[in-house]
This record gives C-alpha cells, sequence and structure tokens, in this order.
C-alpha cells in the first residue's frame, strides 16, 4: 500500500479534517482516504457523463433535422387541439 504526505495543508482544513473524522469515529487517516475516494469517484463519473454526452452527440448529427413545428404539433395533438396524424 503507498503512502501519501501532503504538505503545506492550512490549518483551518487540518481542524475540519479532524472534526470531521471525530464525527465519523474514524481516524484522521481514515476520513482523508474516505474523502478522497469520493473525490475520485466523482471525477470518473464525471468523465463517464462527458463519454455518454458525446455519444448522444454523435447520435443526434447522425439523425436527419426534425421538421419546423414538429414538436408543437405533437404537443397540440397530446392536447387533443388538433386531429391526430
Amino acid at each position: 500500500m503507498a503512502t501519501l504526505h501532503v504538505r503545506n495543508v492550512p490549518d483551518e482544513l487540518y481542524r475540519k479534517l479532524q472534526a470531521c473524522a471525530e464525527a465519523e469515529h474514524r481516524s484522521l487517516s481514515a476520513e482523508v482516504i474516505d474523502l478522497l475516494e469520493s473525490g475520485v469517484a466523482a471525477c470518473d463519473r464525471g468523465a463517464e457523463t462527458m463519454e455518454i454526452l458525446e455519444q448522444l452527440r454523435v447520435i443526434r448529427e447522425s439523425l436527419p433535422p426534425v421538421p419546423a413545428g414538429y414538436a408543437a404539433g405533437l404537443i397540440r395533438e397530446d392536447r387533443g387541439e388538433i386531429e391526430p396524424r
């Protein structure tokens, strides 16, 4: 298992980390590891989301354009304002 040393941690941040660790009944090291895991997981989810958005963009660009007024017509049809197609 690797060891990570962090230098120049601001005093206020250190106190907050200690308070969080105490509130969770774990050591400062365990609290920092948990926070790092959460942060990395969020980063992974962000990258995954960007990949999905890119795939959707490619799909959208491969489809023909939607005719002007098409969506409005569907809404009016659903409301019963016009006859179904």
